[in-house]
């Protein structure tokens, strides 16, 4: 069969039904599966066959759902994890261990940011923090012999700065480590990261994925590129024996399934961040019309975009598809049609108060802490999502004090700017 397009993998991929069998993907809601026999049961727990007999390590449909999301990114394998969160943890603590060091793109999403900065510490892994848009010989000079991964956000939340993923992928892989990228804001609609380098693409599929706002989650796809036995006295978890599995290697043993299968077997299982069958249903409802939404999010951001950029009580405005932005360029490089997301950020004239009660005065656009689903919301990340941030470190995150996060839904753009109009005028 010729190889399905995007948009027919959003609908079709990862639950195929037998004769008789549902055609909508089912919900396992059980939190266990019975065998014939002791040995089947031991067999699953020696990792010699595959199948299910804990749902806090793997469940069927949620296993369905990262199929699909794996397809959609061009991965070999995928795991879906209860929040974003856990998927940025579970990607790096995968491959690092106390007395481990990995290196960041600096402007990444505020609970990234601490997550790596502090949490991380405390467990004995070291990161340094790197401006994405300095040259690869200033990067390179962050790497040190302990460094076992590099770590950027496609789109960063909420500074909306655009990795360049090929530099990147090229940096890592001189100095021997997986490329690991955040691809939440654009989705694989806008960007496929394994294109251009990536080893190991992350989600919060809690925004664009699940689009309604209806459940958190995350997940974590494997591109099986990056030759783990090729640095094997690196990466002693992935290619030496796992004690815990009787001495089985993973890379030797699953091969290009070697992280994904890690991940599963080791962290699942130790730390039990797995996403709730019922929650991965609603992700994969949202899914099915990913590929219609986020076309529209990005028609309409595209509007808002030009009508502030255009307004006289806007100080600034940052959005990379428009022609102004420093990442227009490279947006059209790596974004399909040069769509990056349907956020939007910009800066009144006046002080960070002026800011505050814009947001206040706004009717449609209601102030959430989300961001990124069907309806449009708003957010001062230096009053929020960001608080926790010293000023300095607010500056390196890239963060301004009068940043205003505007998330476009995808509701009828002349309502969403006639909003965005009267708040002004206030």
């Amino acid at each position: 069969m010729e190889k399905r397009k995007i948009e027919t993998l959003c609908v079709q991929a990862g639950y195929e039904p037998k004769n008789g069998e549902p055609r909508v993907m089912p919900i396992i809601q059980s939190t266990t599966f019975k065998y014939d026999s002791t040995e089947d049961m031991a067999d699953l727990f020696d990792l010699k066959t595959s199948g299910y007999f804990y749902t806090r390590l793997q469940n069927p449909t949620n296993d369905m759902v990262a199929a699909k999301i794996a397809a959609l990114e061009g991965g070999v394998a995928a795991m879906l994890t209860s929040s974003g969160q856990a998927a940025s943890f579970y990607s790096i603590f995968n491959v690092c261990e106390a007395g481990d060091h990995f290196v960041s793109s600096s402007t990444i999403y505020g609970g990234t940011f601490n997550l790596f900065a502090v949490t991380m510490k405390k467990l004995g892994i070291e990161c340094t923090f790197v401006d994405p848009d300095a040259s690869e010989e200033e990067i390179s000079k962050a790497f040190r012999p302990n460094t076992k991964a590099l770590f950027g956000e496609t789109i960063a939340n909420p500074v909306l700065s655009v990795l360049d993923i090929e530099k990147f992928a090229r940096i890592a892989h001189k100095h021997g480590v997986p490329l690991i990228v955040d691809n939440t804001f654009p989705t694989p609609i806008n960007c496929r990261p394994f294109e251009f380098g990536a080893d190991i693409v992350i989600h919060a599929t809690t925004k664009y994925m699940d689009g309604h706002a209806t459940n958190v989650g995350g997940c974590i796809v494997d591109s099986g590129n990056f030759d783990w036995e090729a640095h094997k006295d690196k990466f002693p978890g992935l290619t030496e024996p796992d004690p815990s599995y009787h001495g089985l290697a993973y890379s030797k043993a699953f091969g290009k399934g070697a992280y994904i299968t890690k991940a599963t077997a080791q962290l699942m299982r130790d730390l039990g961040s797995i996403q709730a069958p019922q929650n991965a249903f609603l992700l994969n409802l949202g899914l099915e019309t990913l590929h219609v939404r986020v076309p529209r999010h990005c028609e309409n951001a595209q509007k808002v975009a030009e009508f502030l950029e255009a307004n006289d009580s806007v100080a600034w405005v940052n959005y990379p598809s428009l022609k102004s932005s420093k990442y227009y360029e490279l947006a059209q490089k790596q974004f399909t049609n040069g769509q990056s997301s349907g956020v939007v950020t910009f800066g009144l004239k006046g002080d960070r108060q002026r800011a505050i009660r814009f947001m206040d005065n706004l009717k449609l656009a209601c102030i959430v802490t989300h961001v990124a689903d069907a309806r449009t919301c708003v957010l001062h990340p230096a009053s929020h999502t960001h608080r926790q941030l010293s000023d300095e470190q607010l500056i390196a995150a890239g963060v301004r004090p009068d940043l205003i996060r505007f998330s476009v839904g995808i509701e009828n753009v002349n309502d969403i700017i006639a909003d965005i109009e009267q708040a002004l005028a206030k």
